[in-house]
């Protein structure tokens, strides 16, 4: 999971994957439906795991193919969370 490179809508930049600010993105969609500190903790950390699988050897990835296996996993979970997680960007 180490040096792994997202590239961000549009494809016009790159950054290293960030695992704490995918938890923290996690944690604020449970939050948002009100589910307690410690299950959005623990969430996040399940849903890390996931995504490290996913992410095995991987070189880079898209920002949209991270948030598609962050949902699938958070989903299952919360699916209010998940939706919530995976449509953020045109809620705003």
């Amino acid at each position: 999971m180490t040096n792994v490179q997202v590239v961000k809508r549009g494809g016009t930049r790159s950054e290293a994957f960030d695992p704490a600010k995918l938890a923290a993105s996690v944690a604020a969609a449970c939050h948002s439906v009100n589910l307690p500190e410690g299950v959005a903790t623990d969430t996040a950390k399940h849903v890390l795991k996931a995504v490290a699988l996913w992410l095995g050897n991987k070189s880079e990835v898209t920002s949209a193919d991270l948030r598609r296996v962050a949902t699938r996993t958070l989903a299952i979970v919360s699916p209010e969370a998940g939706y919530l997680y995976k449509h953020h960007h045109t809620m705003l």
